[in-house]
């Protein structure tokens, strides 16, 4: 197909500048609940002939119309979500002119997809298209933040307690920069107890932690919960790693006496690779590195889960320290994944874990589509019945040189 961007300009396609304008200060207070006809309203103004919003659910299956008489569109199976597996425009003839499926993107999280209708396909048509969907994901993104419909409307089942109190607590899925992505998943989606991830940029400064609770119910949901926000505040007070990893320590010593945590908590520098973790209690990070695994590589001699630390352990932490190399991976992980279980009782193991990511980093696909195939695969290995919570956090460096 020809590209779209070297095609003539159609005179008839005028913007209404005007509209546009009014359009974009109507977006800071529109209610979620009207974003359809907003976006058909700006994509109108730009000469296209309508816009549709389709949000990612929350298993990412499906892609969820925010037109409430449509049916979602599957992400494995669809030309939408091919755009969103793939971060990039798709286009398709629907016999009344063409669609293009755009991204939706907020910096490296992806949100969705936009599916722009126009009676037909030129370059200043397809920057208009790109355009409204950055727009409009900031729109989404803005407004998630407190809008109870958005989150109901991507989700496919009934969410239970624990899982509502920890999932309040959880960053986007995934963050970066030109330097560095960070990306996690946490399974089962609806039920999970006490597993949690955060991850953060600061400056050039990566921040990273997976968490793993001390049980399944409300009170290990408690305890990473408290462990994120101490960490979060011992953070943005300019706390190195053992005061932060001290602050959550004495928070869980303080507020909950009789409950622990396990987890890993990093620091990379995206201008030098120089990373720096704590390991309390925890399955060891994995390094890995031009497709293989480098085994021992971010091992570390134990140190008491956070929470018991002050109690068994009254000497300083061990902050280890290693220098990434360009490309460099690093996989955080909780036990629930590579001990998830088929039928007959075999564990996914720790070599099918990193062989996947190995595979599939090889086959070109996006550190967020990785760990969205992979988490796929580990819940269709146990039936969608995790034993115990999955997750997994995976970040990656890629200096920039000038």
């Amino acid at each position: 197909m020809p590209d779209p961007s070297q095609a003539r300009a159609d005179p008839g396609a005028a913007v209404d500048e005007s509209l546009l304008e009014e359009l974009i200060t109507e977006a800071q207070i529109v209610l979620p609940v009207d974003l359809s006809a907003l976006a058909n309203r700006c994509a109108s103004a730009l000469g296209l002939k309508s816009a549709l919003i389709y949000l990612v659910d929350l298993q990412q299956w499906l892609l969820v119309p925010l037109d409430e008489s449509l049916e979602p569109l599957p992400v494995d199976a669809s030309q939408a979500g091919w755009a969103y597996r793939t971060v990039s425009p798709r286009v398709t003839d629907d016999g009344d002119g063409v669609v293009v499926w755009v991204p939706l993107v907020d910096g490296a999280e992806r949100l969705g997809v936009l599916a722009v209708r126009t009676a037909t396909l030129d370059g200043p048509r397809m920057r208009r298209s790109r355009m409204l969907a950055d727009l409009l994901a900031m729109v989404v993104t803005s407004k998630r933040a407190y809008s109870d419909w958005i989150a109901a409307r991507t989700r496919t089942a009934t969410m239970r307690l624990p899982a509502e109190m920890v999932r309040a607590f959880l960053p986007p899925r995934t963050i970066g920069s030109k330097q560095c992505v960070s990306t996690a998943v946490l399974e089962p989606a609806y039920d999970v107890g006490g597993d949690a991830f955060d991850h953060a940029v600061v400056k050039q400064v990566l921040h990273t932690m997976i968490l793993d609770g001390m049980g399944h119910d409300l009170a290990s949901g408690l305890t990473t919960s408290v462990a994120m926000a101490g960490a979060r505040n011992a953070r943005r007070s300019g706390a190195d790693l053992p005061d932060l990893v001290g602050s959550v320590d004495r928070a869980l010593a303080q507020w909950l006496p009789d409950h622990f945590c396990t987890g890993v908590v990093c620091r990379l520098d995206a201008d030098t690779g120089e990373l720096c973790w704590i390991n309390c209690g925890h399955p060891p990070p994995l390094l890995i590195r031009a497709e293989r695994v480098l085994d021992g590589a971010l091992d570390s001699p134990p140190q008491p889960p956070i929470g018991l630390y002050l109690e068994l352990a009254p000497t300083a932490l061990q902050v280890h320290e290693t220098r990434l190399e360009p490309g460099d991976r690093v996989l955080l992980y909780t036990d629930g994944v590579v001990d998830a279980r088929d039928a007959n009782g075999v564990e996914f193991g720790l070599d099918r874990f990193t062989d996947f990511i190995i595979r599939a980093s090889a086959a070109g696909q996006r550190p967020a589509e990785v760990l969205r195939l992979l988490i796929h695969a580990i819940l269709d290995y146990q039936h969608n019945a995790l034993r115990d919570d999955a997750t997994i956090l995976l970040f990656e460096w890629h200096p920039q040189y000038p």
